[in-house]
């Protein structure tokens, strides 16, 4: 969706994450091409072969970052991950 650099991707990093590993967020970014790089980050912690409830989705992403349910609409709107209709499954977007 966005073309970035190594560059974004450190400042990114560097600007929004207090925490690598563990992943942790400080602050969701307000531009969309920083949003989708920190989405892209984040959603490497789901494996990408698996299927997750709902209450899985948000106990991994509250760890990330305390609006854990702004990142999973984020990551379904941005097409990171998918979901059921009911919304009862959700699994990363296959590229």
């Amino acid at each position: 969706m966005y073309e970035y650099t190594q560059t974004d991707l450190d400042k990114v990093l560097s600007g929004y994450f207090s925490s690598v590993e563990p992943l942790r967020l400080r602050e969701f970014p307000s531009k969309q091409k920083r949003q989708y790089i920190a989405l892209e980050i984040i959603v490497k912690t789901f494996e990408p072969t698996k299927e997750y409830n709902e209450k899985e989705v948000n106990d991994i992403l509250s760890e990330i970052y305390p609006d854990y349910v702004s990142l999973r609409r984020s990551l379904v709107d941005y097409q990171f991950l998918e979901r059921t209709r009911d919304c009862s499954k959700y699994w990363v977007k296959k590229k």
